[in-house]
């Protein structure tokens, strides 16, 4: 473990009396000991005396920082050799369209399960290329597998592992036919739990929930969905040629691939997921039971076991609060609790690198503030 990467406190505000937590969905919070690093590495990077933005990307240096990256992420999620790892310029958004594309869906098309918003915008850009079956719909819950329509035919079936504008999460795998490729948008939950890879076909995360910076898309690929690519898929977004490719087939996003070998060392260093996994339930425990304790004041339009344990989605149940409760807090150093802007209500984003203090203040405040005005 690097020296630097050691537990330090939250940043403070600029009376140093105050800590600041942001509860950002993203670009989202950064382990405070990885920008110390960034700060230390950033005009001279491992002795080399080059700033790391300068780092050629076919150059040994960044060759190394890439391997890292990959062994540290596999190591992390135990992903099996079968796996390719691509580290892919964009964000998941870019991906729903580039998905079908990728997979060769062929005449039938592929199944996704609607579960939300982004599992809405999901399914809207995959129709733009190929037939798209809604094999099941739910608002306030993960809706039973038993009643899922899974076509036999279709090339994958897509879910949203968690939605980040709604605060609903699948905890476990879905139980679906095992000839039809489980596919998912995992950028909200990705490294926040243990999962089995190895019963996923493709796992695609953007990078700026619990990763790094924005501009980074990992994707995990099972090597026999791959050279399925329709021909007119650009080459730089094609899962074959950048897998051949080391994921270099084009500049790729070096400072965004640097930060987050950075945060998958801090992860390594911190417990893994599992530690992860027990420290979000605790801080999601934290806010939730402020909402089911309030009588009424707060509600989370989320059944109770299917509630994400990282985006904690909830509304003031006098809506005309709502932006005394988000200025409110910003003077107390609670920061970016609006929701998303076409969901709206307010929103705890409790990603990896959100201490377990922030969610312990957020309670607290969401206490006194309806003593305040309940």
């Amino acid at each position: 473990m690097h020296a630097n990467l050691r537990a330090v406190t939250p940043p403070a505000t600029s009376d140093a009396t105050t800590p600041q937590f942001s509860f950002s969905a993203g670009p989202a919070a950064l382990p405070a000991p990885v920008r110390e690093r960034i700060r230390d590495e950033f005009g001279d990077f491992a002795g080399t005396g080059r700033p790391v933005l300068e780092l050629p990307f076919s150059g040994p240096e960044f060759r190394d920082v890439m391997a890292r990256a990959e062994r540290d992420l596999r190591t992390l999620l135990t992903v099996p050799d079968d796996h390719a790892v691509l580290f892919l310029q964009g964000g998941a958004s870019a991906q729903f369209g580039l998905l079908p594309q990728n997979l060769g869906t062929g005449p039938a098309g592929a199944d996704y399960v609607d579960t939300g918003y982004w599992s809405r915008k999901t399914i809207a850009e995959a129709a733009r290329v190929t037939h798209v079956g809604v094999a099941a719909t739910g608002a306030d819950h993960i809706p039973d597998a038993t009643t899922w329509r899974v076509r036999p035919d279709a090339a994958y079936l897509h879910v949203t592992t968690n939605e980040t504008a709604d605060g609903l999460a699948f905890h476990d795998t879905p139980v679906h036919p095992s000839h039809v490729p489980l596919v998912a948008d995992m950028s909200s939950d990705f490294l926040t739990r243990p999962i089995d890879v190895a019963d996923w076909g493709v796992i695609y995360a953007s990078a700026q929930k619990n990763i790094g910076p924005a501009g980074l898309t990992v994707v995990l690929v099972r090597r026999d969905l791959l050279g399925r690519a329709h021909r007119s898929v650009p080459a730089v977004f094609d899962y074959t040629r950048q897998d051949e490719a080391g994921s270099r087939f084009n500049t790729p996003p070096t400072f965004a691939i640097y930060v987050a070998g950075l945060v998958l060392e801090w992860l390594l260093s911190h417990g893994g997921v599992a530690a992860m996994a027990l420290a979000n339930r605790r801080k999601s425990a934290a806010v939730y039971d402020a909402i089911d304790d309030s009588d009424g004041f707060y509600r989370c339009g989320i059944r109770a076991d299917c509630r994400s344990h990282v985006n904690v989605c909830f509304r003031i149940a006098d809506e005309a609060l709502t932006d005394r409760f988000v200025a409110s807090a910003r003077e107390e150093g609670l920061l970016d609790l609006a929701g998303h802007s076409r969901v709206g209500g307010l929103r705890a984003s409790l990603y990896n690198a959100v201490p377990e203090a922030a969610a312990t203040a957020l309670a607290a405040f969401m206490r006194g503030f309806q003593r305040r005005h309940g």
